[in-house]
């Protein structure tokens, strides 16, 4: 995670530079522009992103999807793996290890909004580990995001708040 946050770093310390240094041509938006005076965005996604303090320490917007123990289980049942998974797989480790981490990111700071009840979620696993961060002094909001819409919709709602948080800066 260390390697993470360098990278990161790296990117903000001056993102054409980093671009171009992993093989990523940097065009301006228009011509005569400087590619180095324009927007840049980096988008990190993953699944434990919002548990190790540092990274959320570097972070403008966080975004947190969530979807009902039901609808997740339903989702993964009809997943087609090389080896599949073994019975009780879901139930006895993907939906406990959720919500660890879930509670991991909630105690390293991260406020996730309209979230569903995590007491009720936790009814259904049957074990779970509580590791907390370094610091509370910071909590960094998530944005809800209802994984019940279309990835269209979801798309469509972080590409506005992504806007329209541009457009209030500017």
């Amino acid at each position: 995670m260390d390697a993470m946050v360098n990278t990161v770093k790296g990117w903000m310390e001056n993102p054409v530079k980093f671009a171009r240094s992993h093989g990523v041509t940097v065009s301006p938006e228009s011509d005569g522009s400087d590619p180095e005076r324009e927007i840049h965005i980096l988008i990190i996604e993953g699944f434990l992103l919002y548990n190790y303090k540092p990274l959320l320490d570097v972070y403008n917007k966080c975004y947190y999807v969530s979807i009902p123990y039901e609808e997740c289980k339903r989702r993964r049942s009809t997943r087609t793996y090389t080896v599949p998974d073994p019975p009780g797989l879901f139930d006895g480790h993907v939906w406990p290890m959720y919500l660890k981490h879930r509670l991991e990111m909630e105690n390293c700071g991260l406020d996730i909004r309209k979230s569903t009840n995590l007491a009720i979620e936790m009814a259904f696993a049957t074990h779970f580990t509580s590791v907390m961060c370094n610091s509370h002094a910071l909590f960094v909001s998530a944005e809800y995001l209802d994984g019940m819409r279309t990835k269209d919709e979801l798309y469509n709602q972080v590409y506005e708040d992504i806007q329209n948080s541009l457009l209030n800066v500017f």
